[in-house]
């Protein structure tokens, strides 16, 4: 229940902001949008980056694999897609953002779609605001994988710690005579 509340509030705060950013985005003119578009670019770009690197580290073998070689352990890594969605989205993101780079110039030189400069403001802001959101979740979704590390490695704490309790137990004890 309470993640269903959740994100129905996720939901609708995206809703409004996008129908905000529609009505009040035909206000603001593209200079002021533009440096909104290049921190969105420079983040996609850091969380691609990050994303590849970690993906390096972590899974090795499996890129490997990726790349036709053969892996020793006959085995995939199962999370691998964890980490490669935020690579994926983040590439989409970065596209969009690169492709608004030369259509926006493009468009000012088209007199007809100039006459409804309005509109074509609270389109590119709409956009804008879509692809920011989207970024924010990529970024939660950067989170996840180092969770997963924690999870495990403590998971694997608290074994090390059963075992030892098991050993230190078995040391203890003396063993009965006949």
């Amino acid at each position: 229940m309470i993640r269903i509340v959740f994100w129905l509030l996720v939901g609708s705060s995206a809703i409004g902001c996008c129908v905000a950013a529609a009505y009040y985005g035909r206000d603001i003119p593209f200079a002021s949008q533009w440096p909104l578009y290049e921190a969105l670019r420079t983040t996609a770009s850091i969380i691609f980056a990050v994303v590849g690197a970690w993906l390096a580290i972590i899974y090795p073998e499996r890129l490997k694999i990726s790349f036709g070689k053969n892996n020793s352990s006959g085995k995939a890594a199962g999370n691998v897609g964890i980490l490669l969605y935020p690579a994926i989205y983040s590439t989409i993101i970065l596209v969009c953002v690169l492709f608004v780079g030369i259509a926006a110039p493009v468009i000012k030189q088209v007199p007809v779609l100039m006459v409804r400069i309005d509109v074509l403001r609270s389109v590119s802001f709409t956009v804008l605001t879509i692809l920011t959101l989207w970024q924010i979740a990529v970024v939660v979704m950067t989170v996840i994988p180092a969770h997963l590390i924690k999870t495990s490695a403590d998971i694997e704490q608290a074994h090390q710690e059963v075992l030892d309790q098991k050993s230190r137990l078995v040391q203890t004890r003396a063993p009965d005579k006949p």
